[in-house]
């Protein structure tokens, strides 16, 4: 088979009018000839750094849109499903991936549980993580949220570290707003990367410090802007992620949508696709093809270089994608859970208290991290209740491994006057997470998820809306085209609400993850992510 078209050779940082020929799943010509054809051909496009579920799709579902977009790897974190499911959970996201003509290429989740505070379905310890890493299909030991664990030398984590180094596989860091001297510890010990930087001057230092630093543009988590000035100097050194990606938003763009915005910017378009296309191959020794004679045929057609609208995706020579028409097979699988608690009531939900002032989680457009401020109380016979006047709104997280009494806390900035949202995509232990206006809407929310056990939902006082997420409470078992039109009418509704949030469910699904900053909650308390400690409500 061979395909004409302006060739498009990063490594050599050329275009030229030619042809490939493909035998079998390899380039074994790459000559130049004369033609009038107009496309471009070349390398597919790259997720460096991505977790699958947060598609709320299997890997074979999320295959079929990615190809849409150019893209034909991903570098995936199982890190959600094994929070649930352990390593069970891994082989679930491995075996289903490779299934399909598209290239996932899984790591070792260091840190199941995340941390010690909040309770997780299933663990993951360093003689696992050596099971893991000793297996072919797993490149590399997944991002290390636990770098307090690393700072103060926790012979866990350690151990965990030490296993990468002597199966030579990298080690990919998770350190948002870690500086100086800490991140200089961090890196010694072997960490390699870093997709958490929110500011400019954090990502310089870190890429002083040889760490490579991933430009992420996920559904929640929105860092090109603040980063991608550093790519025109730094381009042998900086990736492309998403991370975290809801149906909706993958339906849209994927990474060719990161490389339109960068050449828009003016930057040269073989650097943005050094960054895209090839600097994870070499970081983490993919066997994607980077369009040269001897290489997989992994490679895509796009219109031009400015928008990168894709005309066909190619992987081990395989068309994958043509003509608007994903070719990625439907492939069948079994449903796995793990969601054991019962349906709470609504005095599960009060807050006894009679504080006047209590410490409050702000939530941030675009980011995960988060502000930790003072606010008023509202009181109502003893019991703490949202605050709609002044946004200052009930949350609560339910253990939905056990039965428990469910955390509470209070929020900003998510703006509902009425009802209530919930999701059992809490990252990372993936417990139900909710935010309403009264104690009975969110009663409400967290009984629907325990009744599909899981799904995302929102209720008010005349509708309710759920998407069941049978599969690890966390993941659909319908088609992207289904999941993603079903987000998006959910997302309206939360819309609806009063939620003033770009992405309201990803945004709560990060309101208990522990490891980044300054305030969240788990289901064993409100925490300092500064301290690493528990902290007091009441202020």
């Amino acid at each position: 088979m061979t395909i004409q078209g302006n060739i498009v050779d990063v490594k050599n940082k050329r275009i030229f009018k030619g042809a490939i020929t493909i035998q079998k799943d390899t380039i074994s010509h790459v000559v130049e000839q004369d033609h009038d054809i107009e496309h471009y051909i070349l390398p597919g496009f790259i997720d460096a750094h991505i977790h699958i579920e947060s598609s709320m799709l299997v890997p074979s579902e999320f295959a079929k849109i990615a190809v849409t977009h150019g893209t034909v790897a991903t570098v995936s974190d199982p890190h959600e499903i094994a929070n649930v499911l352990g390593i069970k959970g891994v082989e679930f996201m491995i075996e289903n991936g490779q299934q399909v003509p598209f290239k996932f290429y899984f790591g070792a989740p260091s840190c199941v549980p995340a941390t010690n505070f909040e309770s997780a379905g299933a663990e993951v310890d360093a003689e696992a993580i050596k099971q893991l890493l000793e297996r072919p299909d797993i490149l590399y030991l997944a991002e290390f949220m636990n770098y307090p664990g690393v700072l103060f030398d926790d012979p866990e984590v350690l151990q965990k570290i030490e296993w990468a180094k002597h199966f030579n596989k990298p080690i990919d860091g998770h350190a948002p707003g870690v500086r100086g001297a800490d991140i200089s510890k961090y890196i010694k010990a072997g960490i390699t990367t870093d997709h958490e930087c929110f500011t400019y001057q954090e990502a310089l230092e870190k890429l002083q410090k040889g760490m490579k630093i991933l430009i992420r543009e996920g559904s929640a988590a929105k860092n090109f802007e603040a980063l991608i000035d550093l790519l025109p100097e730094h381009y042998e050194t900086m990736m492309f992620c998403s991370d975290d990606k809801h149906p909706d938003d993958l339906i849209l763009g994927h990474i060719n949508e990161i490389c339109r915005r960068a050449v828009a910017k003016g930057i040269d378009v073989f650097k943005v696709l050094q960054a895209a296309c090839i600097n994870p191959i070499k970081h983490y020794n993919l066997d994607v093809g980077m369009l040269q004679v001897g290489d997989k045929a992994d490679f895509i057609v796009v219109d031009n270089l400015e928008t990168f609208k894709t005309l066909q995706t190619y992987s081990n020579g395989t068309l994958v994608f043509n003509n608007n028409q994903s070719l990625i097979p439907t492939v069948t699988f079994d449903v796995l859970n793990n969601f054991n608690c019962k349906a709470k009531t609504v005095t599960d939900f009060r807050c006894e208290s009679q504080a006047k002032n209590i410490r409050v989680i702000e939530a941030l457009e675009g980011q995960l991290v988060t502000n930790e401020c003072i606010e008023p109380a509202k009181n109502e016979a003893g019991n703490l209740v949202s605050n709609t006047e002044t946004d200052v709104l009930k949350m609560a997280v339910v253990n939905r491994y056990k039965d428990e009494k469910p955390a509470i806390a209070f929020i900003k900035n998510f703006g509902l006057k009425t009802g209530a949202i919930a999701s059992s995509v809490g990252h990372d232990s993936h417990n139900i997470i909710a935010v309403g206006t009264t104690d009975e809407a969110i009663c409400k929310a967290v009984n629907l998820i325990i009744k599909h056990k899981g799904g995302i939902c929102a209720v008010s006082p005349t509708d309710t809306q759920c998407v069941p997420l049978p599969i690890a409470g966390i993941m659909s078992a319908e088609d992207g085209k289904t999941i993603g039109d079903s987000y998006a009418k959910l997302d309206l509704m939360a819309k609806s609400l009063g939620c003033t949030l770009n992405a309201p469910y990803m945004t709560l699904s990060f309101m208990a993850l522990l490891v980044i900053p300054a305030l969240k909650l788990s289901d064993k308390g409100l925490f300092n992510g500064k301290t690493f400690t528990f902290t007091s409500l009441e202020a």
